[in-house]
């Protein structure tokens, strides 16, 4: 069985690192991944992915990547199954990070255009 997953896309926004109970580090970033075909109004559509970093991946990403900055992550999906006081499942689809590579900066393609 294969759990594997390849993204290329954009920070949604700069990256926070948290420290948790332990010494862990995590950071949450969402990466718009554009769909590589238009809809039926003739637009490129937009998926918005989360994906979550522990600890040297988390704290390089932070530290060198910023909002706009396009990344590409490998890593696997990992799905949270969370119980509301209702006892009702919810059930929310994440990416866990095993490398991130970082493409190029929003920031130096502004400076190389200039």
């Amino acid at each position: 069985m294969l759990n594997q997953v390849v993204l290329v896309g954009r920070l949604t926004s700069d990256l926070e690192v948290k420290e948790l109970e332990g010494g862990k580090k995590e950071t949450l970033l969402t990466l718009a991944v554009p769909r590589p075909f238009k809809n039926e109004n003739g637009e490129y559509e937009t998926d918005f992915i989360t994906c979550r970093l522990w600890n040297n991946i988390a704290e390089n990403t932070a530290e060198y990547c910023k909002k706009g900055d396009i990344v590409g992550v490998k890593g696997r999906i990992q799905t949270i199954i969370e119980e509301n006081v209702l006892e009702e499942k919810t059930y929310k689809t994440e990416v866990v990070a095993e490398k991130v590579t970082f493409l190029s900066s929003k920031s130096n393609n502004e400076s190389e255009e200039k």
